[in-house]
C-alpha cells in the first residue's frame, strides 16, 4: 500500500511539473481579446456564424500563430485539431506558414507542422472516444496548449435524428463531450477554441439592450441563436459571431463581434479580410 501510495504521489508531483510548464497565450491574438486582453487556460471560445463568414481562416490565422517559431513571431507551442467537417485545408495553412517565414524551407514549414496533430472524426460517438484518447497526450506535452473542434456542432441534425423524439436522447452524446471537455480544460489548463455553424432560423437574439434566456448580448449587427445542448452553452467563456461585410478593394469583409458570456456586456468588434497570406485585421 505504501509503496503504491508513493507511485500516487510522485505520479501526481510530475503531472503538475508538467503542467507548470504550460506556455500562456497571452500573445495569440490581441485584436479578438480586445475586452480582457487574452485567453486564459480553461477559456472555451465560440466562433459562431454562417457558413463563409471566416470562421476556419480565423483557425488557420491563431494555428500559424501557436506552431511557428518564436524568431517568426509565433508562440512555439502545440495544437490539437480535430477537424469534424472533414474541410481542413493542409495547403492553405502551408501557403500562410510560408508567408510568415521570410526566406521558409521546406524544414522550417516541417518543423512548424510538427507542432500541429490533427484528427478527424465523423461521429458524435467518435468525437467522445477520440477526447478520451487523447488524454494522455495533455499529460505527456506540456507544450501543448491549444485544443480546436471545427466543429462542435457539425453532428447536430445526425444525433437529432437518431435521438427520436426524446431530447434528452439527441443531446446526449455532445453533453459527455462538453462534460469530458470540461475535464479536460481544467486538468491539464488548456484552451479551447470551436466553430458552431448557425443554421437556426427566426426567433434570434438582437443584441445591445436585449438579453437571452441565457444571458447573452448581441449586436444590431448580427443574430445569435444558440441550439447546441446547454451544458455546451454554460461552457463557453467567450462569443464571437462571425458575419460578412461589404466588399472592399475587390476583397470580401467580415466582421467578428466579441463579447464576454461572464460579464455580459463589454462588446467588441474588429473587421479582417483573408489574403493569399491568412487573416489581415483592418
Amino acid at each position: 500500500r505504501c509503496l503504491h501510495e508513493r507511485h500516487s504521489v510522485n505520479k501526481f508531483y510530475i503531472l503538475l511539473a508538467r503542467l507548470e510548464g504550460r506556455s500562456s497565450l497571452k500573445n495569440l491574438e490581441p485584436k479578438l481579446f480586445a475586452v480582457e486582453g487574452f485567453p486564459i487556460h480553461g477559456d472555451v471560445i465560440e466562433f459562431y456564424g454562417p457558413e463563409g463568414t471566416g470562421k476556419t481562416e480565423m483557425l488557420y490565422h491563431l494555428v500559424a500563430r501557436c506552431i511557428l517559431p518564436t524568431p517568426a513571431g509565433g508562440l512555439q507551442v502545440e495544437v490539437i485539431f480535430i477537424d469534424t467537417d472533414y474541410h481542413f485545408d493542409m495547403l492553405r495553412l502551408v501557403t500562410i506558414l510560408e508567408h510568415r517565414i521570410s526566406h521558409s524551407t521546406e524544414e522550417m514549414i516541417k518543423k512548424c507542422l510538427s507542432r500541429l496533430f490533427l484528427v478527424h472524426c465523423n461521429s458524435s460517438v467518435q468525437l467522445l472516444l477520440t477526447l478520451h484518447s487523447l488524454e494522455s497526450m495533455f499529460c505527456s506535452h506540456p507544450t501543448l496548449c491549444m485544443l480546436i473542434v471545427d466543429s462542435i456542432s457539425a453532428f447536430y441534425w445526425i444525433d437529432r435524428n437518431n435521438g427520436g423524439e426524446s431530447l434528452t436522447k439527441q443531446e446526449a452524446n455532445l453533453c459527455r463531450c462538453t462534460e469530458f471537455l470540461d475535464k479536460l480544460l481544467k486538468t491539464y489548463q488548456l484552451i479551447l477554441f470551436a466553430t458552431t455553424q448557425a443554421v437556426m432560423q427566426g426567433s434570434a437574439t438582437k443584441v445591445e439592450g436585449l438579453s437571452s434566456p441565457l444571458g447573452l448580448q448581441t449586436t444590431d449587427d448580427t443574430d445569435y441563436k444558440p441550439y447546441l445542448c446547454r451544458s455546451w452553452q454554460k461552457m463557453i467563456t467567450h462569443r464571437m459571431i462571425f458575419s460578412k461585410n461589404n466588399i472592399r478593394h475587390s476583397k470580401q469583409e467580415f466582421s467578428i463581434i466579441s463579447f464576454s458570456a461572464h460579464t455580459k456586456k463589454n462588446t467588441s468588434k474588429c473587421s479582417f479580410i483573408v489574403t493569399d497570406g491568412g487573416v489581415q485585421f483592418i
